[in-house]
């Protein structure tokens, strides 16, 4: 049997094999989701009374990125974990930095990815101005991005990469690379699939309030729901049809929305505290 057969045959074994890995590397596991609960209790700390909801300014581009690292840290080290197990279970090489590197590798990605989002906005701040202030098009920008969204998980391109992000164990087999420098290239492309899967996911983050711990933990919970739980068909068109609805809402009815700081009405509160 090929090295292509056996990744195959492996992508039909799901995540259980990355869950089983995990109880056999349980500190690692638990070190992760530590590192995630630092991140977390960080991240609402930095921000703490800075969500102005829908298309939040984004900062100086060294703030954004440092507080992006660390919220992808927090959202994705918990479904991650038990690939990083598995593959810290299968690697054959006696450098203890290779785990390391393919996480630092799969974080690289999203730090990347972040970078670019900032620059988008500020493109887009640049460009547009006024026109995309919440009063103008920045309400109707925002529930079309939540429709997009939710239209996204249903397609081919979302299921492929939804695919590899749940066959940890068939993703390491067809991408295998020795020593740390392998692991941190792993790591990174695993980060692309995961990106591919998720990227629509956080332009509804943004699209709700990038600054927002609520909509963030929801954001975090809907991922790790995807990639780990069963009933991958009910869980993907559940998030499809709980997106386009919420983008619905916040198109006609924004203030029924729970948890949605309307960007007005924000600014009003600011100046009455």
């Amino acid at each position: 049997m090929t090295l292509e057969d056996r990744s195959e045959r492996a992508a039909d074994e799901g995540p259980r094999p990355a869950i089983a890995a995990a109880g056999a590397r349980l500190g690692l596991v638990v070190a992760l989701l530590l590192i995630a609960a630092v991140a977390w209790w960080w991240s609402a700390e930095q921000m703490r009374g800075m969500d102005a909801g829908p298309w939040t300014a984004l900062g100086g581009l060294g703030w954004f990125v440092l507080l992006w690292v660390v919220m992808m840290a927090a959202m994705m080290f918990p479904s991650v974990a038990p690939t990083v197990a598995l593959y810290t279970r299968m690697t054959k090489t006696r450098t203890p930095l290779a785990p390391s590197a393919f996480t630092a590798g799969y974080l690289l990605t999203w730090t990347v990815a972040g970078a670019i989002a900032w620059g988008v906005g500020a493109a887009l701040s640049r460009v547009g101005g006024d026109a995309l202030a919440w009063d103008n098009g920045g309400r109707a920008l925002a529930g079309t991005a939540l429709i997009f969204a939710g239209i996204y998980e249903l397609t081919p391109l979302k299921s492929v990469c939804l695919t590899r992000c749940r066959s940890p164990l068939g993703f390491l087999l067809g991408s295998w690379r020795d020593g740390s420098v392998g692991g941190l290239r792993m790591g990174v492309r695993l980060g692309g699939w995961c990106l591919g899967c998720c990227w629509a996911l956080m332009l509804a983050l943004f699209a709700l309030g990038v600054m927002s711990i609520v909509w963030m933990a929801f954001v975090a919970v809907l991922i790790a729901i995807e990639k780990i739980a069963p009933w991958r068909s009910l869980i993907v068109y559940g998030t499809a049809a709980l997106l386009v609805v919420i983008g619905i809402v916040v198109l006609v009815a924004p203030t029924a929305v729970p948890g949605l700081t309307i960007p007005g009405m924000h600014d009003m509160m600011m100046m009455m505290m």
